[in-house]
């Protein structure tokens, strides 16, 4: 599996917010990087060098070393001794902590978040699940890891949740290259989109069903991952 997907390239001038405030390149560098991960551009076990990721993100290597600092301080990057740099493989042990910190995070995050979700956001999110769908049938690995972490953080983010939201995004940065490269050998079709109930129920503003269809969505997907492959991609 090739580890050095494309990633979004970063622009040299420093973009406005809506806040009118500019983004540095080093912040925007780093903020590229997470996307990545959570994306799964990044494959795990593979290394790369920061010049590598220079090149791809078509920068100096001066602000890929600021991130890759951040990135290992998280747990999302591991140093290697030859001065390479590498996303970790995903242990069994470290699987099913990951699985069981979703279900005990996202569930929540997603019936605090139903408040927020006004008829614009409602419609983004149907549009993303549309997008996933279409993803999944076409077969399109990048487009389907896009759209589905695309849903799940708008979903979550309708509402400010300065506590759950970084753990969530902890998470994703750990499991997004291993799911990348179990859906990129295996395809999207056996997952079953549990995305279509969480609409419903958000239109029905029924915080429980909502809650519900999150957890399913989570262990449909984690077990589906799990029996497709963790004997071959899981460390012992």
């Amino acid at each position: 599996m090739n580890s050095e997907r494309k990633i979004t390239s970063v622009r040299s001038a420093p973009p406005a917010t809506k806040t009118g405030q500019f983004v540095t390149v080093q912040e925007r560098v780093y903020r590229e990087l997470r996307t990545a991960l959570a994306r799964g551009q990044l494959a795990p076990g593979h290394s790369i060098t920061l010049r590598g990721l220079a090149e791809m993100l078509d920068v100096s290597p001066m602000p890929v070393r600021d991130a890759v600092r951040r990135l290992v301080a998280e747990g999302a990057l591991v140093k290697l001794s030859n001065r390479r740099i590498a996303v970790p493989a995903v242990t069994r042990e470290t699987f099913d902590e990951i699985r069981r910190a979703r279900l005990a995070l996202e569930p929540a995050a997603a019936m605090r978040a139903l408040p927020g979700i006004d008829e614009e956001r409602l419609s983004v999110l149907v549009g993303l699940d549309e997008q996933c769908d279409d993803a999944m049938e076409q077969g399109n690995v990048d487009k389907y890891m896009q759209t589905n972490q695309a849903f799940h953080f708008t979903l979550y983010s309708s509402v400010p949740q300065r506590v759950f939201m970084p753990m969530i995004e902890s998470l994703w940065l750990q499991f997004g290259p291993f799911m990348r490269t179990v859906v990129g050998r295996w395809g999207a079709s056996k997952f079953v989109d549990q995305h279509q109930k969480a609409i419903e129920a958000i239109v029905r503003g029924n915080r429980r069903a909502l809650g519900k269809a999150i957890e399913t969505d989570i262990t449909d997907g984690m077990r589906i991952i799990g029996e497709q492959a963790l004997t071959d991609y899981c460390e012992r």
